[in-house]
């Protein structure tokens, strides 16, 4: 094999410090109790495939399954159910440290405007111990406690964002111009107001957070010229590391062809301080989207 061909790893080489995948939660079943009031049975079949279902329904399967972790007790989990009539995700933060759980549910084509358009849903909630009385509180969380932080995330050799995270449901990102990747998003990102895009910010536990963001203003601004539709991620962040695992979800369309996307990524980052000047009109510009 030579090497020097080997240079491009998943959607956009988002995956190339991607970590292997974890198969710890083989052989084991969960029951949530989630705060929406509809309980939720997750079992780890095998390492390809786990079993599902809501409080009352009969169990299904999702295969190739996604599992990493954030740090020795808290693992991000996503799976794309199959015969949906709409694809659909459900991604966990499943934290074995504290017992709490936090999912994100995903939906393809509900939006009656905009085929490719998700809107996440996110729900909190307890994981059922034998011989333990639930509890209503404490519970993962939405947070500002991000507020002001710039981190640049390497996801690979050529692929490296900067990440602006100015209030607690937004974010903004820019490529650094000197890897060759960052033409392609800096010039799609050009046509747009700005880069900024919904985001909800959940604290996992003391230096873990889940980041989650969705494509949405491109998406309805440029659609197809971005190529990434409408793509939602989810990013569980360790700060006491500055690493990340990640899962993305979406549709990704190029020179016309289009394929269903649902991948993992990893990356280390360097927190960043607001000296350069353009980084600071980053983090202080107003946001064109909202009045």
């Amino acid at each position: 094999m030579d090497m020097r061909e080997f240079n491009q790893y998943g959607a956009g080489g988002i995956a190339q410090y991607d970590a292997p995948q974890n198969y710890e939660l083989v052989g084991q079943t969960f029951d949530f109790s989630m705060d929406d009031g509809i309980d939720y049975t997750l079992r780890f079949i095998d390492k390809e495939t786990v079993e599902w279902n809501f409080e009352n329904e009969q169990p299904q399967k999702a295969v190739n399954y996604l599992c990493h972790k954030g740090d020795d007790t808290t693992y991000l989990v996503s799976y794309e159910l199959a015969g949906a009539a709409m694809r659909t995700n459900h991604t966990w933060v499943i934290d074995l440290e504290n017992w709490l759980v936090t999912r994100i549910i995903a939906i393809i084509g509900e939006h009656p405007k905009y085929e490719y358009l998700i809107k996440p849903k996110y729900e909190f909630g307890e994981i059922k111990r034998e011989g333990v009385e639930p509890k209503i509180y404490p519970r993962h969380g939405y947070t500002n406690d991000l507020t002001g932080t710039i981190v640049q995330w390497f996801y690979g050799s050529e692929m490296t964002t900067v990440h602006v995270y100015y209030c607690s449901d937004y974010y903004r990102i820019t490529y650094p111009p000197e890897k060759a990747s960052s033409r392609t998003f800096n010039e799609a990102l050009a046509k747009l107001p700005s880069s900024d895009e919904p985001t909800a910010y959940i604290k996992i536990k003391e230096g873990m957070y889940l980041f989650s963001l969705t494509e949405y203003n491109a998406e309805k601004i440029i659609g197809p010229a971005f190529g990434f539709r409408s793509n939602t991620m989810a990013f569980l962040q360790n700060y006491k590391r500055v690493t990340l695992t990640g899962r993305a979800f979406g549709t990704t369309m190029f020179d016309g062809n289009k394929n269903n996307l649902h991948i993992s990524f990893g990356a280390f980052g360097k927190i960043l301080q607001p000296t350069d000047e353009y980084i600071l009109k980053l983090l202080t510009d107003p946001n064109p989207y909202i009045v």
